[in-house]
């Protein structure tokens, strides 16, 4: 497939990032009851990764190739390539690796198709709670197949609103530093741990916002397309590192409030 893909090459694409997410979530279901095995950090002592998440990612990749040999890929645990047909694969094999690790049942897999335009097809997988949200640019946002929508709550005050903090000591004092202005200006915080399924909640109204500082691109690209054609609005969030930008997400009621709340 050359650049600019079609509606109907965007469904399949949505239908292909789904079968590898769904075969990464059943292996990676299949390890949560049993011991971890290769658990290593990666950027700090607190940053984990295990066999389980270079299992799921060369699950997704070998899938998704079998189809498309010669699309790009950018995945969390390595995997990268040029494309030679204007789309890239970008995924994250177990976002939530640390509740993996802790037996927190709290965790997913994201897979999203971009071309040159950002985000064309995005899955997050929950094989926990057996939900699977899809969305394609244009095409609406959906929940097991069924159409989903951000909250339309209007009130920043009576807002559940999530986020995420960094591995680096440094950057979680920053962090800190802006939930305590966030805390007494909503109904309450959540941290879930993972990112995705963080925005997913935004996107089926589950969470009326979230915000992170510290975010990678595979954190966010299924995640963030879903909440956008589910009505969400979603904006860059300056990272206090330089680094990739963080992500904020909420529906129209309330984004324009939140983001001025944690933009420093």
């Amino acid at each position: 497939m050359a650049g600019g893909a079609g509606i109907a090459d965007a469904a399949e694409l949505l239908d292909l990032a789904t079968e590898a997410a769904r075969r990464a979530g059943a292996l990676l279901l299949e390890r949560f009851a049993g011991d971890a095995t290769g658990v290593r950090t990666k950027s700090t002592a607190t940053d984990l990764v295990s066999d389980a998440d270079t299992a799921a990612e060369r699950t997704i990749v070998e899938t998704v190739r079998a189809a498309r040999p010669r699309d790009g890929w950018v995945a969390e645990e390595g995997t990268s390539a040029e494309s030679s047909t204007g789309i890239t694969w970008v995924a994250d094999p177990l976002d939530g690796t640390v509740n993996y690790l802790f037996r927190i049942p709290v965790w997913c897999v994201s897979v999203a198709a971009e071309d040159d335009d950002g985000a064309l097809a995005g899955v997050i997988h929950d094989p926990n709670l057996g939900e699977t949200f899809t969305a394609t640019r244009g095409g609406g946002a959906f929940r097991n197949g069924e159409p989903i929508r951000v909250s339309d709550r209007a009130d920043l005050a009576t807002a559940l609103i999530a986020t995420g903090f960094e591995y680096d000591a440094g950057l979680r004092a920053f962090q800190a530093g802006v939930v305590a202005d966030v805390i007494p200006a909503v109904r309450d915080i959540r941290r879930g741990g993972s990112a995705a399924l963080d925005l997913a909640g935004v996107a089926c109204g589950r969470l009326d916002g979230y915000y992170e500082s510290s975010t990678q691109r595979w954190d966010k690209a299924a995640g963030s397309l879903i909440v956008a054609e589910a009505g969400g609005i979603v904006t860059e969030l300056t990272n206090p590192s330089g680094g990739t930008p963080g992500v904020v997400a909420a529906g129209p009621g309330i984004h324009a409030a939140l983001a001025a709340l944690v933009t420093r």
